[in-house]
């Protein structure tokens, strides 16, 4: 699944379109998309995994999801993949095996803003309260957790739980204050990290435990598990990572 740094690439990508006019619409996504034809497409958005592409009376929400992609001014996938494409006059954009829903502009008041980890609104303190709101909650699960730290995945929780040498299935409210913080910090720190490798097509180079098999400090093998409520895939050391 795309993070949020990917996501903020994706929007880079798409910035060319915003001012133009589309021309067509088409894709097997469950809408009328005849409403989106004439219209212009004011701004793109991001929160976490999401992308809006705003028009005046509505907006277009998209999530990639597990597997889904996008592709600019040519068609990459079948049409059977083919969720939305949209036609200007200078390029058109596809989305495939996503998910493309239309949401009225009210729907965009509702999102807490605040919560996107790469956001120059992204509000640290407001991460924390939430965070001590839940202290039965494993750091695993806080970190994907969408409400808390938008954008945030699979990777980044893996790489910030090394980085601060906590264990995944550590209760919120068994971390020590200081601790908490460097969770807190280490999530946008990362993320940023992610963006930079991602543009200079190094990311994996740059993994210490994500998919890895021994601890980069000590050498001991690390503990692959499915952890939390989502069950996903964890990698720690036990030794330089402590349970809380």
């Amino acid at each position: 699944m795309p993070e949020g740094p990917s996501i903020l690439l994706m929007k880079e990508d798409l910035i060319e379109f915003v001012g133009k006019k589309v021309t067509d619409a088409s894709g097997n996504a469950k809408f009328d998309k005849e409403p989106i034809i004439g219209k212009i497409l004011l701004e793109v958005r991001t929160f976490g995994k999401q992308t809006y592409l705003v028009f005046d009376t509505f907006s277009v929400r998209i999530h990639l999801l597990m597997f889904g992609s996008y592709s600019i001014n040519e068609q990459t996938k079948p049409n059977t993949s083919l969720r939305l494409a949209l036609f200007f006059k200078t390029g058109s954009l596809y989305f495939y095996t996503c998910s493309v829903k239309l949401v009225e502009p009210a729907f965009l008041k509702t999102i807490d803003w605040e919560a996107d980890i790469m956001s120059d609104e992204w509000n640290p303190r407001k991460a924390e309260k939430k965070l001590k709101s839940k202290p039965e909650m494993m750091v695993c699960d806080a970190l994907m957790n969408q409400d808390i730290f938008s954008g945030v995945g699979n990777i980044i929780k893996n790489e910030v739980l090394f980085r601060i040498g906590v264990q995944p299935e550590s209760l919120v409210g068994n971390l020590p204050p200081k601790k908490l913080k460097e969770l807190i910090s280490e999530a946008r720190n990362y993320s940023f990290d992610f963006l930079k490798w991602k543009r200079e097509f190094v990311l994996k180079k740059h993994w210490l435990v994500h998919t890895k098999n021994t601890c980069p400090i000590c050498g001991q093998k690390l503990i692959k598990k499915q952890t939390g409520l989502g069950k996903r895939r964890s990698f720690y050391c036990e030794k330089d990572q402590k349970l809380y």
